[in-house]
């Protein structure tokens, strides 16, 4: 299988498991995904799902959140991790927003970058999830997948969207990205993985990775 053809394969058995792709974090607005993206970072979506409506019930607009204290926000996000860290990313981008954009989120990847706890990832997510700018931002399932089918080689999360972005069709990014952390949750997990049931993997998977994985597989002894 050439390159063109395993995304040829790739794209079409996505969109026929996925036609329709939910977005894994509940938000309303550029903002509330904002925080929802940044609160995500070392948890997981479940996680950050379960926290965001306590949040939110409070201040789900920067003008609310920062009438908060730095303090009372860390409680509210305790249970997703890192939350000192990620409660003064909170505040302090909540009180930009309103002295520097009018207390909108721009949709720009530049100035979102520069956001206090905001990096390339969680911007990149932004712009394609709130404002539907292609973009394709990067995960450690999308990483992990990249590299299994022979798409990347796995070095770095940067080399894998470069690859990404050069391999898919633009006007797929926003969806394909998508489609592709579902799929790889559901069917091609780092861990407990059973390739019987990754259908992509199993017919176009890197051939390092498909022999490593029977090696595995085989009786260490013999009866």
């Amino acid at each position: 299988m050439t390159k063109t053809q395993k995304v040829a394969f790739i794209m079409e058995t996505l969109e026929e498991i996925y036609p329709e792709i939910p977005i894994p974090l509940d938000h309303k607005d550029p903002y509330t995904l904002l925080i929802a993206v940044l609160l995500s970072a070392q948890s997981t979506d479940v996680r950050v799902n379960q926290i965001t409506p306590l949040l939110f019930a409070k201040a789900d607009n920067p003008y609310a959140m920062v009438r908060l204290t730095r303090e009372e926000i860390q409680d509210i996000i305790r249970p997703v991790g890192l939350s000192p860290m990620k409660s003064r990313g909170i505040y302090e981008l909540s009180q930009i927003l309103i002295d520097s954009y009018g207390g909108e989120v721009p949709a720009d990847m530049a100035a979102l970058e520069t956001l206090p706890a905001v990096g390339h990832k969680t911007a990149s997510v932004v712009v394609s999830q709130a404002f539907g700018i292609p973009a394709f931002p990067v995960d450690t399932h999308i990483h992990r997948m990249m590299y299994r089918w022979g798409l990347s080689n796995g070095k770095n999360v940067v080399q894998t969207e470069k690859d990404a972005k050069r391999l898919f069709p633009k006007e797929k990014w926003n969806k394909l990205h998508l489609q592709i952390i579902w799929y790889a949750r559901q069917y091609s997990p780092a861990r407990g993985w059973d390739l019987e049931k990754d259908v992509i993997t199993k017919k176009a998977g890197r051939k390092s990775v498909l022999d490593e994985y029977y090696k595995k597989k085989k009786p260490s002894s013999k009866s």
